[in-house]
């Protein structure tokens, strides 16, 4: 079997990145057909023959350019196997930081200051449609006008109208309507005597169940994950929510380990997209996305290990934010994807994802990776117009363009009414090696899984894993040390090349994903489906914040022609998360009156105030 001519990478410090460098855009050249049902079966059916494995597997790599950018390259940047960053002082808007010690609610209060005013900047005369926000449902709490058993009486209500036949939401995998209304009532309690414990008190928010959440399992988005992995203990992340006092309402549907970004699961049902229920949520966070969308919670946890909460935000029209990597304690969830893989926040606005991700960062616990000066969180002061220093938002053209027309268009536009209504400045940059950087990530976050399961797999009945997900553990456990090591030679470039852009502009801004939500095919919804060109296209531009750990953010911009959501990410430079969030703040002030109700939406706040005063 011969090999294409070998790829030389030049040295990280001689690539150059300017608007008129040599470098040649590669766009992703996927080459798998669409399968699901019968054909899926058999794939894996002749992928999982001993005889014929090793030759469809090598041709599988070498036709989808792994061998050419990946395995057999030279390049002499030494590994980096985890991004963590070193602290570096950089322009921000006006911040608040948190004290160290702080308890999560006492942060939570600090992100609540942050806040303009009492009234979301979304409640303005010119707004449409908007997500009832965390200081929403506070509000409501501390007025009287409802109760949080009032508001869990009307979720439990609202998830089992969504699971009627005729919509089919399957918003969650696992949901204790007897665990729901014990917090409630607790919740219920101390608002009667006056203590709640913070904004976040009574506040309904979901957890993807790839996150340990007490009392329910962790499955994975699989039938036996939890079965040789109970979940004894909440995560880091959970466990500062409950001190905060927010209900957590239940587990979301994912796509299987996080092995694909469709969100349609084979065992749990296909998470439905709000906006259009025949269309994908995206994945793997598809639960947590989709009710956020439908008004079931103004925020919910996912985790990102390859854009699985920028996607499906994207995808669901609402904020998907992920820190960078470090930021948000690990411990508690699935270890899947350890250095790749980050907690990250869905929530109908920026305000409310920014109270989250208040509550849920801190400094990591002793068995945690840490940076050398681990910094100290800053938020924003999210005023407008602010007195932040001029923007500069870093573009790579040819990028930015690979994607639909309808996309294409209505970033540009946003971008050029950021440009004129705050005066940011767009420049244009090349970022070289984008396929490659695609491709290695593709090899790290495969590895780290199939080492993460292997006792697992060694002894579980294959019949109990979905068919797509038999294919990607077939794949991922084909890469080899040698394929880890380059994959992890090319990480440590594009972080010097990234930084290279950083040291000129402020953000790289793109499209969240190159296609909108695509249809959900009957065909796929019991075997799943391998659909490598549309899963390419939805992680075009993700990877640079999984792979070398950098904060991103992901704002909804608009629509489509069919009424499907378009976002907008900036990627931070490291530890960058009160710029992004301030950036992803002043986005949405511009877009908010072009927001459009999802079809799918259980207006909770509202019902309960209508059936108050009936």
């Amino acid at each position: 079997m011969g090999i294409t001519k070998r790829v030389v990478y030049k040295p990280a410090d001689q690539v150059d990145i300017g608007s008129n460098s040599d470098e040649v855009y590669i766009r992703a050249n996927v080459k798998a057909p669409r399968m699901t049902g019968f054909l899926v079966k058999l794939f894996v059916w002749f992928l999982e023959l001993r005889i014929l494995k090793p030759l469809l597997l090598y041709i599988l790599k070498r036709e989808n350019q792994i061998h050419k950018l990946v395995s057999f390259v030279e390049v002499e940047d030494s590994p980096l196997y985890v991004p963590l960053h070193p602290y570096k002082e950089h322009k921000e808007p006006e911040t608040k930081h948190l004290e160290s010690g702080l308890s999560p609610s006492e942060q939570v209060q600090q992100a609540t200051e942050c806040i303009n005013s009492l009234k979301s900047v979304q409640e303005k005369e010119n707004i449409s449609f908007r997500h009832w926000t965390i200081l929403d449902y506070s509000r409501a709490y501390l007025s009287r006008e409802t109760t949080p058993k009032k508001v869990a009486d009307q979720f439990i209500a609202s998830v089992r109208k969504s699971w009627d036949p005729a919509l089919q939401m399957s918003f969650f995998i696992s949901c204790d309507v007897e665990d729901i209304l014990r917090q409630a009532n607790e919740s219920t309690i101390r608002y009667e005597r006056g203590k709640p414990l913070s904004a976040l008190d009574g506040v309904p928010i979901a957890v993807k169940d790839e996150i340990d959440c007490l009392p329910y399992p962790t499955t994975g988005g699989t039938k036996w994950l939890h079965k040789v992995r109970p979940c004894t203990d909440d995560a880091d992340c959970v466990k500062r929510l409950k001190l905060c006092g927010a209900i957590l309402v239940g587990k979301t549907n994912m796509h299987e380990l996080g092995a694909g970004t469709s969100g349609i699961n084979p065992h749990y049902g296909s998470t439905r997209n709000p906006y259009d229920v025949n269309k994908i949520t995206g994945g793997s966070s598809s639960g947590s996305a989709a009710v956020v969308s439908a008004g079931l919670c103004p925020a919910a946890l996912g985790v990102d290990g390859g854009g699985s909460v920028r996607i499906p935000a994207a995808l669901c029209g609402v904020v998907g934010f992920k820190p960078t990597f470090g930021r948000v304690s690990h411990a508690g969830v699935l270890p899947l994807n350890w250095t790749v893989g980050m907690v990250g926040v869905l929530a109908g606005t920026v305000e409310d994802a920014m109270i989250v991700y208040s509550a849920i960062c801190a400094q990591l616990p002793s068995d945690q990776p840490m940076t050398q000066t681990h910094p100290k969180v800053h938020l924003p002061l999210l005023n407008l117009p602010s007195c932040m220093p001029e923007v500069k938002l870093a573009k790579y053209d040819e990028w930015f363009s690979d994607c639909t027309y309808d996309i294409k268009l209505c970033c540009s536009n946003a971008l050029t009414k950021l440009q004129k209504v705050y005066g940011w400045k767009t420049m244009d940059v090349t970022l070289p090696e984008i396929e490659a950087m695609r491709l290695a990530h593709y090899l790290t976050i495969g590895s780290e899984c199939t080492s993460a399961l292997a006792c697992h797999l060694e002894k579980l009945n294959m019949n109990e894993v979905g068919w797509d997900a038999r294919v990607a553990l077939s794949i991922y456990g084909a890469f080899d040390s040698k394929e880890y090591l380059n994959a992890q030679r090319i990480r440590n470039r594009q972080l010097q090349i990234h930084q290279k852009i950083f040291d000129q502009a402020d953000v790289i801004v793109t499209p969240t994903t190159g296609v909108t939500a695509y249809t959900i095919q009957d065909d796929a919804l019991k075997t799943g489906e391998l659909d490598y060109i549309n899963a390419a296209a939805l992680v075009r531009y993700m990877i640079a914040g999984n792979f070398l750990g950098l904060p991103a953010v992901t704002v909804p911009v608009g629509y489509d022609k069919g009424g499907l959501p378009i976002g907008l990410q900036f990627i931070g430079k490291p530890w960058s998360e009160a710029s992004l969030i301030y950036i992803a703040y002043a986005v949405q002030a511009l877009c908010a009156a072009e927001y459009r109700k999802p079809r799918i939406f259980y207006d909770q706040l509202s019902d309960l105030k209508r059936s108050k005063t009936a």
